[in-house]
């Protein structure tokens, strides 16, 4: 019985929550995996920028070990371009600048010492804004769309964003070239012509590859939709409202109330 409650006692563990819980979060931008893993100090009723948060000083942008960045292909801040791998996150907090800093060493606890500025893969100066208090230390992506998007920094009333893009088209454009070059079926001609369609790319030959499309797969609403709204770019308009009736009457036999919505819209629309 002794044994057993030593036993016991020597493997007990006190377990409370941590000051600074981990996160990880990620996200696909365009064709790009991005993710950031990073600690979140809370408030608790500190003051924090200026005060626990120093002004002027290189801080670790978070707690415990860096904040750690990583993309999955070269992205650009502004003019700068960044090589696809990990970064730690360091900024250099102003009241009405704040420095940004991708440090290409990051298995670092706090900040580096000494700091050395031939591992600054980028810098970005950027004007924080101001909201409403955030308790707990925050990183999160914004404004997502298929070239871009934005990572956010935020604690205490003080945002800062930073727009970047992403390599979509040159690795979209590879793709359908690649798909396309030997034995392409229906779907890749739609999601090539869907492509080009919502990035402005030649609409012809987005039409071009859509009618392939639809050579392969005639009973596609979704697809007669998007034929649709090509002919209606080329300004089409009979064409694209043959296109939009067609897609309704699929639509009504699969019993798809959204498209079906969507249809008569824009048939409405054109028909003025």
């Amino acid at each position: 019985m002794l044994a057993i409650c030593v036993s016991s006692t020597a493997l007990a563990q006190v377990q409370t929550p941590q000051p600074s819980p981990s996160s990880k979060i990620y996200q696909t931008v365009g064709l790009t995996e991005v993710s950031a893993e990073f600690s979140r100090p809370a408030m608790r009723g500190r003051e924090i920028m200026g005060a626990l948060v120093p002004y002027g000083a290189i801080w670790r942008t978070g707690a415990n070990k860096n904040t750690v960045i990583t993309f999955g292909d070269a992205v650009t801040f502004g003019e700068q371009e960044l090589a696809a791998g990990s970064y730690a996150l360091y900024t250099r907090p102003g009241k009405d600048l704040w420095e940004v800093f991708f440090y290409s060493s990051s298995d670092n606890w706090g900040t580096p010492d000494p700091w050395d500025a031939s591992k600054v893969a980028a810098s970005i100066e950027v004007a924080p804004t101001k909201g409403d208090d955030i308790e707990s230390f925050s990183i999160w992506f914004s404004n997502l769309h298929n070239n871009g998007g934005t990572l956010n920094i935020g604690w205490a009333d003080t945002r800062v964003a930073l727009p970047f893009g992403v390599p979509t088209v040159a690795k979209a454009t590879a793709s359908i070239e690649k798909a396309l070059k030997k034995d392409p079926k229906h779907r890749d001609y739609y999601s090539s012509a869907v492509y080009y369609l919502q990035e402005g790319q030649d609409l012809n030959q987005a039409k071009a590859w859509m009618e392939k499309a639809i050579e392969g797969k005639d009973d596609a609403y979704w697809y007669f939709r998007q034929y649709s709204l090509i002919l209606e770019g080329l300004k089409d308009v009979d064409g694209a409202i043959a296109a939009a009736k067609k897609s309704l009457a699929l639509a009504e036999e699969a019993r798809n109330p959204d498209y079906v919505r969507m249809n008569k819209a824009a048939i409405a629309e054109w028909s003025k």
